[in-house]
């Protein structure tokens, strides 16, 4: 049975490595966000990954599986808890996160948040998603764990969209 896993990629080798993965028919998640970026002469709003090093690899839990991942261009490991052994991201993680990034919201990076609920979206564009309940800046943010990154990402919520989960 697949499984999703965090695969570490080389510096600025995040959109290489995903066309890589596709390319071979692994199946891949590549979270991104839209920045304004401006150069001398313009700005434009450019994608850049929601974690820069990192993207998410749908595969076997196997040897060959692994080592089909580890021989793409530009990735260096995946990652893993104990030495050797590569630690699978959770489905409810992963699907929280794909729906967060495909509902098109604002999204902000935290480090990782240990404290808080555990909430899920009731209505709205992120409805389904199940994430924690977070206090910044006087204002209230659906926040999503990647635990295996040691990673967060958060949007803004109002309070009836959700309930505890």
């Amino acid at each position: 049975m697949k499984k999703w896993y965090a695969l570490y990629v080389r510096s600025r080798h995040e959109f290489v490595t995903e066309g890589e993965l596709t390319r071979k028919g692994i199946c891949c998640f590549l979270p991104t966000v839209k920045k304004m970026s401006q150069w001398k002469d313009r700005k434009k709003l450019v994608e850049f990954p929601l974690f820069p090093g990192y993207i998410f690899a749908y595969v076997q839990p196997y040897t060959e599986g692994f080592i089909n991942v580890l021989r793409t261009r530009g990735a260096v490991d995946l990652v893993a808890s104990e030495p050797g052994v590569p630690t699978p991201v959770p489905d409810e993680e992963m699907d929280a996160l794909m729906i967060l990034v495909g509902s098109g919201q604002k999204i902000d990076v935290y480090p990782d948040l240990r404290e808080g609920t555990r909430v899920r979206v009731t209505k709205g564009p992120l409805q389904g998603a199940v994430g924690t309940l977070e206090n910044r800046d006087d204002e209230y943010k659906f926040m999503i764990n990647i635990d295996i990154l040691g990673r967060s990402v958060g949007v803004r919520v109002y309070a009836d969209d959700i309930e505890a989960d």
